[in-house]
């Protein structure tokens, strides 16, 4: 089974930019949609972005429309999540997901 795994969290200043990184432990993504989500301490998981297979559809959170772009390289079985001019209410745990699997998520913490 695939075990997604996400890198490429941290600190960063508002109006910066981070790039998140969605691999795939113990298999490949295939065929499968590959999503983000997010999760702010108090708050419920929220979609942030997903992306198909072949990369021609890509669906993004209207929060984050124009300013995160998500992309994926099948050879390397990985998925990104560029994230621009960030926000600090786009402080979160960022998790990434394959079918019923989810990962362990990375921290974003965007300070004001």
């Amino acid at each position: 089974q695939v075990q997604p795994v996400e890198s490429g969290g941290g600190l960063v200043q508002a109006g910066g930019s981070l790039r998140l990184s969605c691999a795939a432990s113990g298999g490949t993504f295939g065929y499968f949609v590959v999503g983000w989500f997010r999760q702010a301490p108090g708050k419920e998981r929220e979609f942030v972005a997903n992306i198909n297979w072949t990369g021609a559809t890509k669906i993004y959170a209207d929060s984050v429309k124009g300013r995160f772009t998500i992309s994926r390289d099948n050879a390397k079985s990985t998925v990104y999540l560029q994230m621009n001019s960030l926000k600090p209410e786009d402080t979160a745990v960022y998790y990434c997901t394959v079918r019923s699997y989810w990962g362990q998520g990375t921290q974003v913490t965007v300070s004001s």
